[in-house]
């Protein structure tokens, strides 16, 4: 007709709806075995009531807040929501509670309080409760439980969401097949059955019925975490249940899978709202299946209405988009369908046809939806080639600097003076800051550089100036060096050996498989391969060391200290300190063979073997990675509640063989400290229900262990001072070294016992290994073979990287062990959170680089420029990967994988930068006295 009411709002099909999302609640738990055992109220009702189930799929990151975002908005949220995921802030996109706030709907919140942050001054009633503290199964359920009853009597509500968090908590605490998460489904379906009896029985024959729709955010992998993209933890249940359904009967069918994005346009719908601008959802059809044909033709064209209004606004060839070509076809029918209808037509073919426009309009909206899904990415390039050309910079200012920084005298110089006071550094700058004006007047979209102060944009323009003037500058210096004539040339010996080819082709085609996606999911087994082919390369250097090389002096042997404080040498061959790059053998002792008596030799040469033994057996403790995770290991063995005695065994002989292993070198007062407080950390994990003691029969109730947490912290921290202290008399008062040596090896035994409390009881013999091996390799390999500080320290690299993914780690968000952040805290508490997460994950990597400065601080045989030489070729072996992986990763910015695999890898890269650097500092502090020397 002449006139239409197309673009009025389409009246509400509900009158009140209730959102009960369940936090990392897995599809198998409503549809799996789990679900017919412990909630047969809501099996009952997916079978033979009034209600429709489906799966939904959550796109990556599968972490709260953005789940949240793309449940209320329909949109697919940034990968940056990951991180902001610790402190949401106000969500300022359309969304359905904006929507139904601003239609006057009246919305009661109870539950997880990202939703308050989200949606700030939206609820008219609220009680948030926080999400992080993993360790609460069930206060923080009860807190939502305690409003149900008084809020379901009343009727000044038409929106009720309720957010449940103990299931998660329990996910992260003792995985998904602890006997926990039966008591606590069994618990969510008792509410669940409250909610819906109250809704049926407040429904009357004149008004609108009630809607309850039950989902989760996420799901949960099988070590129990999330984040990641394994089926586990992107499939959750959703379920619509309301008496305007129909009855459901016969077989029960495997539930349809839709998007979780397509609960927002639905919902949108179902409360007669407009559907969120940004949603990229589709209508789930059957939700409004009971009205007339009519009314869902209208509501699929709303819905295609609104998806290809996006896609204009987002690809400016929009009309040769498939699904906008499909869009027009269907509305063009459906024009048609309204000609007939209006003309009274009653017959077969209006139902046919409008069958057949349905169907075009559902076919349309999915290849919209699908068109949408991909190009959500926005990139804000010019923001990111500001980062990429600073951070290359500062890679080739390092590789610059190789030659000095690994000299006989350590330095590291960046020639400021010189580039600030040239003409080609305020050419450069005025030359960027016209760029920046330019891009930014001309930028569309919203650009994060441009959005920052002139003052910090013209810092940023300087820096990018002064650290290409002061690159230009070192090449000036190295060709100049190169012209000049070399007095008193010193032939160099350092030949580059079989250990030193291995390091290069290592680290180059560490840095090139990162451009793979499957070389990114299982990253470990490069790490794995790098290492056993390390230790093979060594045992032949070892083997040549024994048997085919001669001593330097047999007038003059070595005597070796079969100890860890250092070797004392009463040979008269010389230190050698050679200029050179890369990884070539600098500060070695000429006499490469020491003569080693009795057993130790044959020790010496069978460590490579045992590592490789200890190696092999750590592989086996933890499958981590994506294609072979979900195959059983022996740390899910150990895990299952009908091994508890032998998981006891294990965690008892483990933290015996570390305080075996760690108290060698360090004072009376830290080995009972340490004594203290490894038994403080086997009595944190009986609290908590992972372990048992001997006497234990039955299973005692399962607290927090707080008071066994902080009982250990207690003996932490003082370990930890006792050797700072020992640290600052060395570098303030005097310069003893053995002091120094003593302080070192205390500040490391502290946090071997703080990553004992922090590892679960079955990766405690990760850090037995760990210790064992840097043990074995300290004394057996690297003082007999002579390697000088570079090599020892990329050495200290590879097992670091090796012994990451040996704690259970991969690349996915899902391998972070959340619980550790919680340890002996009441309550969430954000820095020390972060703190305790941040170590408990990062524990291998930073254990060896704590380890490298004790070992090159220690040994009195090496020279002044070891901890100079460590510090530098630590940074470096960082930031090589890292520069080209943010190119990669620029240049993949539109794979397929990029949100999957590369920017989770991308997020670890980062903290780990941060952790290095950390590293670095504390080794620069360490080297002080070296510096001091030098200017003297």
């Amino acid at each position: 007709g002449m006139v239409s009411n197309w673009t009025k709002i389409p009246p509400p099909l509900f009158k009140k709806v209730v959102i009960v999302l369940i936090d990392a609640l897995r599809h198998d738990f409503v549809f799996g075995s789990k679900g017919k055992q412990f909630m047969p109220y809501t099996t009952q009702v997916i079978k033979k009531g009034t209600s429709y189930s489906f799966i939904a799929e959550a796109k990556p990151p599968t972490v709260t807040m953005p789940r949240i975002k793309a449940l209320m908005t329909g949109s697919i949220p940034g990968f940056i929501d990951v991180i902001v995921n610790l402190n949401s802030p106000a969500l300022l996109d359309d969304n359905l509670i904006w929507q139904a706030k601003t239609a006057g709907k009246r919305i009661i919140f109870y539950g997880d309080d990202t939703w308050v942050k989200l949606f700030p001054k939206h609820f008219v009633e609220y009680d948030g409760t926080t999400s992080f503290f993993v360790s609460d199964f069930t206060e923080v359920d009860d807190n939502v439980t305690r409003h149900l009853d008084r809020v379901l009597k009343r009727e000044d509500w038409d929106l009720l969401i309720l957010h449940y968090l103990g299931l998660d908590h329990i996910g992260h605490m003792t995985g998904p097949n602890s006997p926990l998460v039966g008591p606590k489904l069994r618990e969510m379906d008792n509410i669940l059955k409250k909610i819906h009896i109250s809704l049926l029985s407040k429904e009357g024959e004149a008004s609108l019925p009630s809607l309850l729709v039950v989902c989760g955010d996420h799901g949960m992998s099988e070590t129990g975490s999330h984040g990641g993209s394994s089926e586990g933890e992107v499939h959750t249940p959703l379920l619509f249940i309301s008496s305007a359904f129909e009855k459901r009967s016969g077989p029960v069918t495997q539930p349809e899978l839709v998007q979780q994005t397509d609960l927002a346009s639905t919902l949108a719908v179902g409360l007669g709202l407009p559907i969120s601008r940004n949603s990229v959802g589709n209508l789930i059809l059957p939700v409004v299946g009971g009205k007339t044909i009519r009314e869902q033709l209208r509501f699929l064209h709303l819905n295609g209405f609104q998806l290809s209004r996006l896609l204009q606004e987002n690809t400016p060839a929009y009309e040769k988009d498939p699904g906008y070509e499909q869009f027009k076809i269907a509305e063009k029918s459906h024009g048609n369908w309204i000609k007939l209808y209006l003309e009274g037509n009653n017959s077969e073919i209006l139902l046919n046809l409008g069958k057949k426009v349905l169907k075009q309009y559902l076919e349309a909206l999915k290849t919209l939806s699908s068109s949408l899904s991909k190009q959500v990415a926005q990139y804000d390039m010019y923001s990111m080639m500001v980062g990429t050309v600073i951070i290359m910079e500062v890679l080739l200012l390092l590789l610059l600097s190789v030659p000095k920084a690994l000299s006989s005298r350590a330095e590291f110089e960046v020639p400021v003076s010189p580039p600030l006071f040239s003409l080609l550094f305020y050419l450069m700058c005025l030359m960027l800051c016209a760029v920046h004006v330019i891009v930014c007047t001309s930028a569309e979209s919203l650009c994060y550089f441009c959005s920052m102060s002139w003052l910090t944009a013209v810092g940023v323009m300087m820096l990018i100036s002064a650290l290409m003037c002061g690159i230009l500058s070192a090449i000036g210096k190295i060709l100049e060096n190169s012209r000049l004539p070399v007095k008193n040339p010193v032939v160099s010996s350092s030949s580059w050996s079989e250990v030193d080819v291995l390091i290069l082709a290592g680290t180059i085609g560490h840095v090139l498989s990162l451009g793979a996606s499957s070389f990114i999911e299982e990253e470990h087994q490069t790490w794995y391969f790098l290492i056993n082919t390390l230790c093979l390369a060594l045992c032949q250097e070892l083997c040549r060391n024994h048997f085919l090389l001669k001593e330097c002096d047999p007038q003059h042997g070595t005597t070796v200290k079969q100890n860890f404080d250092g070797i004392g040498e009463a040979s008269d061959c010389k230190n050698i300190d050679v200029p050179a790059a890369g990884n070539s053998k600098l500060g070695k002792v000429a006499s490469s063979a020491e003569f080693i008596k009795g057993s130790d030799k044959w020790i010496s040469l069978a460590s490579p073997w045992i590592i490789l033994i200890c190696c092999r057996l750590l592989r086996s403790l933890n499958q981590t990675g994506v294609q072979w995770a979900h195959r059983p290991d022996f740390g899910h063995w150990l895990t299952s509640s009908e091994h508890k005695s032998e998981l006891s065994f294990l965690a008892a002989v483990s933290l015996f063989l570390i305080f075996f292993l760690v108290q060698r070198r360090c004072s009376l007062v830290s080995k009972i400290a340490m004594a203290f407080g490894l038994l403080g950390v086997y009595s944190y994990r009986a609290a908590i229900g992972n372990v048992v003691f001997p006497w234990q029969h039955d299973s005692k109730d399962i607290s927090k262990g707080i008071t066994e947490a902080r009982f250990v912290y207690v003996f932490v921290l003082g370990i930890v001072f006792t050797g700072t202290k020992d640290l600052l008399k060395s570098q303030v008062i005097s310069a003893d070294s053995s002091m120094k040596s003593t302080g070192l090896w205390e500040v490391y035994s502290g946090l071997v016992l703080l990553a004992a409390l922090l590892f679960r009881p079955h990766n405690l013999p990760v850090l037995v290994f760990c210790l064992l091996i840097q043990t074995m390799m300290t004394k057996y390999i690297w003082r007999p073979l002579k390697f000088d500080a570079a090599q020892i320290t990329i050495m200290h690299y590879w097992f670091g990287q090796a012994f990451f993914y040996f704690q259970g780690n991969s690349n996915g968000i899902a391998t972070v062990d959340v619980s550790a952040g919680f340890v002996g805290l009441e309550s969430y508490v954000e820095i020390p959170a972060i703190f305790l997460t941040a170590f408990a994950t990062y524990a291998g990597p930073l254990l060896w680089a704590i380890h490298l400065l004790c070992c090159l601080s220690s040994e009195i045989s090496r020279s002044s420029a070891a901890v100079g030489h460590g510090c530098f070729c630590y940074a470096l072996m960082r930031s090589i990967p890292v520069a080209i992986y943010v190119v990669l990763v620029t240049g993949l910015r539109y794979h397929l994988f990029i949100w999957s695999v590369f920017s989770p890898k991308l997020l670890y890269e980062g903290v780990h930068v941060f952790i290095t650097a950390a590293v670095c500092l504390f080794f620069t502090a360490m080297d002080q006295n070296h510096s001091q020397k030098l200017q003297d």
